[in-house]
């Protein structure tokens, strides 16, 4: 089918993804999601993308928005760049000095909490689990350690909790002596053993809606690579929502390339191994 993606159509669905959870496509960016809003208006069994522009737009002004579809849109034009063990340095420094730390702090009420924000298909709170299996499995004995992941994609939750990988997934970044000794080969994929996936509980969040709907504290936040997709003003609302979120002594980490919203005055920057850290004093 012939179908075009003026800049009407485009501003009308760049509004809606904002809107719903925070993140923002400038026009330069109309390739991120104009081939998506193509497959959605195909799959729902629209002609053109200019039909399903209409009833969506419609929907909204009589009230009659389906739900369904809505989650559909969200889902397929959230993006999902993620990996194991993406950047690697992180991954040390929580290793070498972050969780030995923890450890060390936690030793009398001995809980420990980790809240992977944004955390896609699940890569990165597991590279967190098998770091605790790995090198500190004495103390996941002796301690309540918890990784909470959370992500507004119903199925990129859906395809985390099953732990399915594929080739090229695992390929990016999981070390061999891992891939053999914490994961499975199930046909031609690869799943994440039971003891790992118990480290983590996945649930769905809109971190927009995250200061109204997280109540407890973490003593080590990952929010790597997520505030990036966001306009200034939500991304200082967020990365607020985070800080007020982490406990006295805590740590929260961005990407590499990620600078912090605004600073705090309990805020601590600390770089450790190339990896830039922000401690609540």
């Amino acid at each position: 089918m012939q179908l075009t993606l003026n800049e009407k159509i485009f501003t009308f669905f760049a509004t809606l993804i904002e809107k719903i959870c925070g993140i923002s496509y400038s026009l330069e960016k109309i390739y991120l999601i104009k081939g998506e809003l193509y497959k959605i208006a195909q799959s729902f069994g629209y002609e053109s993308l200019e039909k399903f522009y209409l009833k969506i737009r419609d929907d909204f002004e009589t009230g009659k928005v389906n739900s369904h579809l809505l989650r559909e849109i969200v889902d397929r034009l959230v993006i999902n760049e993620t990996q194991f063990f993406r950047d690697f340095h992180p991954f040390e420094v929580l290793r070498k000095y972050l969780l030995p730390k923890l450890f060390w702090e936690k030793r009398k009420d001995r809980k420990i909490s980790i809240w992977s924000a944004g955390c896609s298909t699940g890569q990165e709170p597991y590279s967190i689990a098998m770091i605790l299996l790995e090198y500190f499995s004495f103390q996941l004995f002796n301690y309540d350690l918890k990784i909470w992941a959370t992500d507004i994609s119903f199925s990129n939750l859906e395809k985390a909790k099953k732990g399915l990988y594929s080739n090229s997934e695992i390929g990016r970044g999981v070390p061999v002596h891992f891939l053999f000794k914490y994961f499975k080969s199930k046909n031609s994929e690869w799943e994440i053993r039971e003891e790992v996936k118990a480290l983590v509980k996945f649930d769905f969040l809109n971190l927009i809606e995250a200061e109204k709907k997280v109540f407890e504290k973490f003593d080590l936040i990952f929010c790597r690579y997520v505030l990036i997709y966001f306009s200034d003003s939500i991304k200082e609302k967020i990365w607020e929502t985070l800080w007020n979120s982490l406990n006295s002594g805590g740590c929260l980490i961005l990407g590499a390339t990620e600078l912090a919203p605004k600073s705090f005055p309990d805020m601590e920057k600390k770089i450790i191994d190339k990896v830039t850290l922000f401690f609540k004093k």
